[in-house]
């Protein structure tokens, strides 16, 4: 994950290897611009999309509206269900501790 992008040469030779440097090219043009003497159009430019790429249509809009009803209501009743769940195991804990609290009371009068 963290190697280096560029390969490092493990063993180095001391070898100078010269740069070659070249007269710039430009895009689409296939002769360097020194030795080029045609004529060559400028490429043309894209043409624009007659219609845009997302369509909203009715039935698209009602889609959605439906889709983020059924997302609500879902987690909704998930988010419900776990506070019920909470509330219940609170009760039952407090009965339990009633009970617990009752019978160690009715222990220490018996005695």
């Amino acid at each position: 994950m963290f190697e280096p992008r560029i390969p490092v040469n493990p063993a180095p030779t001391g070898e100078i290897i010269p740069v070659i440097t070249t007269a710039a090219v430009l895009p689409g043009h296939p002769h360097a611009p020194a030795a080029c003497s045609c004529q060559h159009q400028p490429p043309a430019p894209a043409a624009a999309p007659a219609r845009p790429a997302v369509q909203i249509t009715p039935g698209s809009v009602l889609a959605f509206v439906g889709a983020g009803t059924a997302v609500v209501l879902v987690v909704g009743a998930v988010l419900v269900s776990m506070l019920l769940a909470v509330a219940i195991t609170a009760a039952s804990l407090a009965v339990c501790a009633l009970v617990i609290r009752s019978l160690l009371v009715s222990d220490r009068k018996n005695r």
